[in-house]
């Protein structure tokens, strides 16, 4: 009687193949959350036992309950949309600069030799510690806050631009004029490319910049709206559940910065700037 070979399905490999992301996914998920989950347990452990007043430490209920009514009211919302519209103009400022002033000096000896030992004096010094003077020469609002975030979130840019520049082998430069590339073509093809990699590091670090001078001069400035001003007229108050629903938004709008629309555009710039070159 002839044997027969028992059925193989053919869904068993793309059951197996579809199931391993999936379980990794989770395995990432928990590896993320795991942390978090620790230090929630110290914080209710901690609040729960009494060691400092449930005024001055509230339990994560606590804040959880006054981050929801400042969301539902619409107060916490108004607050986000001022900081992040400050954000992104002194930002987007910082950009144009950085970018503009990194090229200059690696491209050009003279402006290197001019322009690097100020930046150079510049970058060291802590963003708040410019505060009182733009506070004196631009006033108490929004005008002061939105230029210092651009001043001090410049200096990473310029860095880095002129770190990506000078980084362009004079090989490939040479090649690319021998081959009869002129100004706008080497710009585009070479020099670009060659650079972005560090654009994107110092346009990364001078948002992460941005992002902390702007919460802290709106404690500074005066402005009616922001997270920086609500975080501080809670503390008038004793109001700390408020005031860990500001520094939660902020902690969750930078993640939101950083990890979903900057990496998208920088793969999105990486990707085109490939194809071109």
């Amino acid at each position: 009687m002839p044997e027969i070979a028992p059925a193989v399905s053919s869904n068993a490999p793309i059951a197996t193949a579809s199931a391993a992301p999936s379980e990794e996914r989770w395995r990432t998920i928990a590896r993320t959350a795991f942390p978090f989950l620790v230090l929630a347990l110290i914080w209710e452990c901690a609040a729960h036992l009494g060691i400092f007043p449930p005024k001055l430490f509230p339990p994560l209920e606590g804040v959880a309950s006054a981050f929801a009514h400042l969301t539902s009211t619409g107060i916490l919302p108004h607050h986000v949309l001022d900081t992040v519209v400050r954000l992104l103009a002194g930002f987007a400022l910082a950009a144009l600069a950085g970018v503009g002033i990194g090229f200059a000096m690696g491209r050009s000896r003279r402006a290197e030799d001019i322009l690097l030992p100020l930046v150079s004096i510049g970058a060291p010094i802590p963003g708040l510690a410019y505060a009182p003077l733009f506070l004196l020469w631009f006033g108490l609002g929004n005008t002061s806050a939105v230029l210092l975030v651009a001043f001090v979130s410049a200096f990473p840019i310029i860095f880095n631009t002129w770190t990506g520049v000078k980084a362009v082998k004079e090989i490939w430069v040479r090649a690319a004029q021998a081959m009869g590339a002129d100004s706008s073509r080497l710009l585009q093809h070479v020099i670009l490319p060659g650079a972005l990699p560090y654009m994107l590091t110092g346009l990364r670090l001078g948002l992460a910049q941005a992002w902390r001078i702007l919460v802290g001069v709106e404690m500074l400035a005066a402005v009616p709206w922001g997270l920086g001003w609500m975080i501080f007229g809670a503390r008038e108050f004793l109001d700390t559940d408020v005031m860990l629903s500001g520094v939660l938004a902020i902690g969750l709008i930078g993640v939101l910065l950083e990890k979903l629309v900057f990496a998208r555009i920088e793969q999105y710039t990486v990707m085109r700037w490939g194809m071109l070159s």
